[in-house]
Parts: structure tokens; sequence; C-alpha cells
């Protein structure tokens, strides 16, 4: 496998290039999956199900049978209370969110919709659920009792042509690989019955259904909000703080929090546009909304001599990106260590016991700096939803991964969110350079200095279904080389150290330097993260042999 940047990463993307919404829309509702063909069948990746209604991966029929398998599974495990729903600003979003609306107010399911018909950011979602069954929020329904869960209509940062459907179970958090295998399963069976046992009532309906109920999501958000950010130091402090919603689920949020925090905050655009021609093309040239991208954040890279911080959040708004005027575009490990670092310095209130938790493919500066603070450092596979217990628990203080999702406790040490969070993580950025007078890219800096410099690259190439399965599927005993750029092989992991979890792949670890390889739970790509203590030419090393070891062990592993 080879990967490379195409040639209009970074440009405007031409008229040709954008989707119709229209086309697209009537794809959703018209063109039927085909069950027997692998791709056409529900799959849940890293955090729900995804695809487009142009390739037939995520139409209606995906829609109400998930519905409907959730409302089973809600039935088995004695799940009662509300379900809040939730959407971003996909061009399927809304049509997905009718469709599962119907599913759900035909099964007797109460369910909260957003104010408005807001959009709403998966953190709002995970919130309304934690904060219900605590017992702070109660519908107006004498009929729900038990505990809440959620769903949220999102294809995360994928390109505008994509939809996408994930399950937030009562933790709050994203569904694990238990609950969703079951979903995946019944949903398919209703696929393959042709919708047979599925319940639905027409749209119009389902909104007068007296279990359909409306909850103020935006506003619960923004008012808790101060109980994890410290407000008051970032509007004393006076920093001007830029953000670019980039078209996403809380560009009208930004707004809100600035207005009741008297933050000195300019949101760069509210424009939402399904086709997200505003976006420049990411380094595929295609349109993504990643906060993690030089290529989509460019716009507010440009604008960043013009604030003290700066920062971007995905389409649901769990992910960030943070501007720096010292070092621009933060790498996401890179902010990840910043944060951490002051976080265990400045909340007095999280238990000392509190520990660090960081996917395996994150920076092993984090190891050491976590180490530097005495705190324990829990290392789980890739994904969000392996956190949500500690996170519920108290057990872990800050969670975050390498692709720029992260949350933490609030100030007080309980919980707040057990799904990422950008817009907390961005505020993050906020205090930091407010209370100690440093963005996080100086302090990051200063963290380098202290633990050595890596350098880090993720390596993205397109692969089958079937590379991905083999891939997923490897062994340590299928890596046998013994020396990774110039340097004794110490350990090869296909499990997690934090909960003995499968990882999807493998890392390869050395005194200096780490490569892991995986296949990616949201598209059809191959990734190969690699990082190095040694600097840019050993990284290239790690990478090139990383690419002939895992290839090698794939085509053995087809072979055999």
């Amino acid at each position: 496998m080879t990967t490379g940047t195409s040639a209009l990463a970074g440009q405007a993307a031409s008229a040709s290039m954008l989707i119709d919404v229209g086309k697209l829309v009537l794809a959703y509702h018209t063109d039927v999956p085909d069950p027997k063909v692998a791709a056409q069948r529900v799959a849940f990746g890293t955090s729900g199900h995804r695809g487009s209604a142009f390739d037939r991966s995520f139409n209606e029929w995906h829609v109400l049978a998930i519905t409907q398998a959730i409302c089973h599974y809600r039935k088995a495990h004695g799940i009662a209370g509300p379900l809040f729903l939730g959407i971003d600003t996909h061009a399927l979003s809304q049509p997905a969110c009718a469709s599962a609306l119907e599913v759900l107010a035909a099964n007797g399911v109460v369910v909260m919709l957003a104010m408005n018909d807001e959009y709403t950011p998966t953190p709002a979602v995970s919130h309304a659920i934690l904060e219900y069954n605590r017992g702070r929020v109660q519908p107006n329904d004498k009929h729900s009792t038990g505990l809440a869960d959620g769903i949220v209509v999102t294809p995360s940062h994928n390109p505008p042509r994509d939809g996408g459907f994930k399950y937030n179970p009562p933790h709050g958090g994203p569904a694990g690989q238990v609950i969703t295998g079951w979903i995946e399963a019944e949903a398919n069976r209703l696929l393959e019955a042709r919708l047979e046992g599925v319940k639905r009532i027409a749209h119009a309906k389902a909104l007068q259904a007296t279990t359909t109920h409306r909850h103020d999501f935006m506003s619960a958000y923004v008012a808790d909000l101060g109980n994890v950010i410290d407000m008051d130091v970032i509007r004393e402090a006076r920093v001007r703080m830029g953000v670019d919603p980039l078209g996403g689920a809380g560009v009208h949020y930004w707004s809100a929090i600035a207005e009741r925090y008297g933050l000195d905050l300019i949101v760069i655009s509210e424009i939402v546009d399904p086709t997200f021609a505003f976006m420049p093309l990411d380094w595929d040239g295609k349109i993504r909304m990643d906060p993690s991208s030089p290529y989509a954040m460019q716009r507010l890279v440009n604008i960043k001599a013009r604030f003290d911080i700066a920062f971007a959040c995905d389409t649901d708004h769990d992910r960030h990106g943070i501007v720096t005027p010292s070092a621009g575009l933060l790498a996401p490990d890179h902010y990840l260590a910043a944060a951490i670092d002051y976080l265990f310095q400045h909340r007095p209130g999280w238990d000392k016991q509190a520990a660090v938790g960081k996917t395996v493919v994150s920076s092993r500066l984090i190891d050491r700096l976590t180490a530097r603070l005495g705190r324990q450092l829990v290392e789980m596979p890739v994904g969000f939803k392996w956190f949500a217990a500690g996170l519920q628990s108290g057990a872990l203080g800050f969670c975050g991964e390498e692709s720029a999702g992260a949350t933490f406790l609030r100030r007080d040490g309980s919980v707040w969110t057990t799904d990422k969070d950008g817009i907390a993580a961005a505020l993050l950025s906020a205090e930091i350079t407010a209370r100690t007078g440093r963005d996080p890219g100086q302090r990051y800096a200063a963290l380098a200095d202290e633990f050595g410099n890596p350098v880090a690259r993720r390596v993205e190439a397109a692969a089958t279904v079937q590379q991905k399965k083999q891939l997923a599927a490897l062994t340590p005993q299928q890596i046998t080389s013994t020396e990774l750029a110039g340097e004794k092989v110490e350990s090869v992991l296909s499990q997690a150290p934090g909960n003995g979890e499968a990882i999807g792949g493998v890392k390869v670890n050395t005194a200096n330097g780490w490569f892991a390889a995986r296949p990616s739970g949201t598209e059809d790509i191959y990734k190969i993260y690699a990082e190095s203590f040694l600097g840019a030419e050993h990284l290239q090393r790690l990478l090139q042999e990383a690419q002939t070891i895992v290839d090698a062990a794939i085509s053995s592993g087809a072979s055999a």
C-alpha cells in the first residue's frame, strides 16, 4: 500500500466536487440496501454505523432497522427512560432523524428532541443523558421512568456525502462492542426480513405523539459549562478567542457561551451548508471537517495573529483543533499533553488517584509526563467507548485520543461527559492561556524540552474490506522482525495494556520509537502511526519498515 497527498489538498472544491443534496436525500429514501452485499449491511465501526446513500451503505432501511434494534435492546435490558436524540449538519442527518423518530414513537419510546430543531453536538447529548440519570432533569412525561440513553445522528468529520448513526447507552458514552454487536446483528436480521417486525408511524404523528418532547440541550449544556471550565479567569484575563465551528452542530452554541460568560470570543462563521463548500479539500482531495487537519484548518490558521487562542470543532463537535500564535495548529498529541499537564496541577477538586486515559496510538511523551505527575496511565484501544466507565466513576480524570478527541471531569471531580467534548477541550486552551500566561503551544514546547521532542506521523491509504479484516486480525506471532529502524524490538502488542482488549491491529515498540497499524473504524482506509524520539530521519525509517512488516504479515495471513 502507498499513500500520498493530493495536488488538490488545501484548495477550494470545484462545483463538480460538491454533493447534490437533492439526489443524496432521494437515494436515502428510494434505494434499498442488499443485505447479501457486505458493504450494504449494518456495520458498527469505532463509533456507530456510517456510510453513504449513494453507496447504499446508509439508507432509510438501515436507520429503520437500527432504530428498531435499539428499541429491542432497550426492552431486553429494561431501559425505560427517555431517549435523547440529536443531529449534526450533514445532509443525511435530518432525514435519518425523521426516520428514527417514526420508529421510536411507534414503539412508545419517550424521545427528547432539541428545541427549535436545533443541531445538537455529541457532548450535549452525553451531558443530557448523564444529567437525567443523576436526577437533575425530568421530561414532561409521567410515564417515563428508568434510565435514559441517546442516539446521535452523525458521521463525525466524514465527507458531506456520508451519514452516521450512533447509540449511547445509559452511561452516556459510545456503546461498547457487546452492545453494538447485538444491535448490529438484530438490525441485519431485520434487513434480511425486509423490515418485517419494524414498527413505524407517519412522521407528523410521531412529532405529535404524547411520548415526543422537546429538550433545551443548548441552554442546559451552556449553563453547566462553567462547572468544567474556569470562565472567570478567562473573562478577567480578557483572552481574545476565535472559533470556527466548521459548519457543525455547535454553530449556535458559541455565541450563547460568549454571551452567558462575558467572553471575548468571535465566531468566524455561522454558515451551515450541507455541501460544506466553504471547506478546503483535505489531504486526499475530499472535503472532510477534521479540525486536526492543516488543510481543513487553513481559514483559522491564516488569521491566528488576531487572537490569543483560536480553535475549531468537527461536525458533531466532539473533536477539537487548537491554533496558537506561537505554534499555529497544534498536533493533537501536543495539545493532549499540554492539557494533561495543566489539568492535573490545577484541579484541586479531583481525586488524587484519578488516572490519565489515552489510546495506544497516542504519544509516548504522555507516558513520561504522567509518570512525572505521579498518576496512573491507562492505555486503551482506539475508540472513546473504552473510557466511558472510568469517566463516569471519576477513576479517569482526563481521557484523550490521538485523533483530537478528549473530555475530562468537572472542576469538583465529578463526571461531565463520557463522550468526547470538543467544546470543553477548546475552551480549556483559553483557560490555560489565561491562568498561566502561556498558550498551549508554548507549554508543549516546555514539555518537549523536559521529556524529549518526538516527531510523529500517521500514514493513511485506501484499503479493501478484506485487507482491513486481515490487519485487524494480526497477532504478535505474525510480526517476526526482531529489529525496527536500527533498534531492538522490545514488545509487540495486539492487546491494550489498560484493559487487555484487542487493539484491532498491532503495536511494535522500541526504546526510542514505535509504530502501530490498524484499519480505520469509520472509513475504508488503513492507518500506520509512528513516533520517534530520534528525529525525522528515524521516523521515516520507522514508517518504511512498518509498511514492509505489516504488508508481509497481511500477505502471509491471506495465503494461510
